[in-house]
């Protein structure tokens, strides 16, 4: 017997899970939030929950906001449930469910003045963004804002009528100008070094398509905070739906499972004010760089290490490949022997340590993370979590055998099939082009790094192209197997 989610079933929900202690009628609305995923909802919006248990700050609930045909998936459900969510914590040692409830609306995606008339109320400080790292229109090789994308360029031509989060966001702008209303600041939450610049490039490069002024306007009023954001949270599927009927007796549409771990790091430029969020756990610094460089380089890059060997060998959850010694080893190698060695000191922390923490988290059977979620979006991912590390060794004159690994196992990976000849279905907007460069590459390695856009400057080195073309003829012959072990045995140079 199930109870189906809602704010009149929450007395019968909290027999078996936490629930809010804060009437959902005393919210009020102080951040619009873009992207409403699993992400958000175990990590800003769990932050927000535990702020109004605290009897704090509750004019800041969150309104969910889309641009994207998946975003409708997602309010219909929430709206079913009255935007509540089951958040079910899993550590090793525990399991955890409570609702969280900081949302209190979701505006139809599409419905721009709706919106628009969302981002132009005074209440409205903060506009938040989990809009993953694809979605903030930059150039893959330079990491650079790309004014010539086609959906930036629809915008700027008609940006009366925009179709992306950015033309949103430059509408709620105009319309706050217009009527003398102190500008929102813009908060990404998601995994790209420098977020906040980055959003801010993408923001007022579109608005100087068609108003330089008013891009102007934006460089001089509108704050764009930086932030690293931590916690890893799987997608939800039948499983997930399932085991919290069975074991919390709720009928949630989207329940979001996440690790127990959580982490936000943020600067403080908030002009219109933010919640007291050091109250529950976020730390405010003056430089957000050191943690984001730590938290990319060493777990996102990680993830994005072990994706495609996992993969390879047919493993399918990520604490499946964590038991494997030879990725294990493979990880933990190219963590110490070249990630770790390149990342700037962090206050207050041993980066060892924080590696030990990383493969701890990673082999937590509980969480249910698997190898294609780490797989996707390669495009996007490898030139932020794997690339800035290989370029900063070879700045340094040092070697890169693990890093040129590690995309060579991302190129044959992209051959389509795994080494005992399952195939391989991918998940990346580039998929078609990065097909066909690594079945050519298996004559010719430089046809893979021919992806400029993706490689950059990297490809243009003499070693790492002879590291790079070296790994891959190795996993062709011998396969991914024996050439993880000679790696771990030092004989992977060529």
């Amino acid at each position: 017997m199930t109870t189906k989610l809602s704010l009149a079933t929450l007395d019968a929900v909290k027999a078996k899970a936490g629930v809010p202690k804060y009437d959902r009628h005393d919210l009020r609305a102080g951040i619009v939030h873009f992207g409403v995923g699993n992400f958000h909802r175990a990590h800003q919006a769990v932050y927000l929950d535990d702020l109004f248990n605290l009897g704090l700050d509750r004019d800041w609930a969150i309104i969910g906001a889309g641009v994207l045909p998946a975003d409708e998936v997602m309010r219909a459900k929430l709206e079913a449930q009255d935007f509540l969510t089951t958040v079910v914590e899993q550590d090793n040692n525990r399991t955890g469910a409570h609702v969280t409830g900081a949302m209190i609306a979701y505006i139809k995606p599409g419905d721009m003045p709706a919106i628009v008339a969302q981002l132009a109320s005074p209440s409205i400080r903060i506009v938040s963004l989990t809009i993953t790292e694809g979605g903030y229109f930059i150039d893959p090789a330079s990491g650079v804002f790309n004014p010539a994308h086609p959906a930036i360029v629809g915008d700027s031509q008609n940006p009366a009528a925009p179709k992306t989060v950015f033309g949103l966001i430059l509408a709620g702008l105009a319309a706050r100008r217009a009527k003398g209303i102190p500008p929102f600041t813009v908060m990404s939450c998601d995994n790209i070094p420098g977020n906040g610049e980055v959003t801010h490039a993408a923001v007022s490069g579109l608005a100087r398509l068609s108003d330089p002024a008013f891009a102007d306007w934006i460089d001089a009023n509108v704050a764009f905070p930086n932030g690293m954001v931590d916690r890893i949270t799987p997608a939800t599927g039948d499983r997930e739906i399932g085991f919290v009927a069975s074991e919390y007796g709720i009928d949630d549409a989207w329940p979001v499972f996440c690790e127990e771990f959580k982490q936000w790091v943020l600067e403080d430029h908030f002009p219109q004010g933010r919640p007291a969020l050091e109250k529950v756990g976020v730390q405010f610094v003056p430089d957000v760089a050191p943690y984001e460089h730590m938290k990319i380089r060493i777990l996102n890059g990680g993830h994005a290490a072990i994706a495609y060997p996992a993969a390879l060998l047919d493993i399918h959850f990520v604490h499946e490949a964590m038991e494997e010694p030879l990725i294990r080893g493979f990880l933990a190698k190219l963590e110490h022997d070249e990630i770790i060695p390149v990342i700037p000191p962090v206050p207050d922390t041993d980066l060892k340590d924080y590696y030990r923490l990383i493969e701890t988290r990673f082999a937590n059977p509980k969480i249910g993370d698997t190898i294609p979620r780490l797989a996707q979006d390669g495009s996007n991912r490898q030139p932020k979590f794997i690339l800035p590390s290989t370029a900063d060794r070879l700045r340094r004159g040092e070697d890169v055998v693990g890093l040129s690994l590690v995309s060579a196992l991302w190129c044959r990976y992209f051959a389509g099939k795994s080494d005992s000849g399952k195939d391989i279905v991918f998940n990346d907007a580039s998929a078609d082009r990065l097909h066909a460069a690594a079945l050519a590459a298996k004559e010719d390695p430089m046809a893979f790094l021919a992806l400029s856009d993706i490689f950059g400057d990297v490809a243009g080195s003499d070693l790492f192209r002879r590291r790079f073309g070296h790994a891959l003829k190795t996993l062709w012959e011998k396969g991914t197997r024996a050439t993880l072990q000679l790696y771990l045995d030092d004989k992977l140079e060529g």
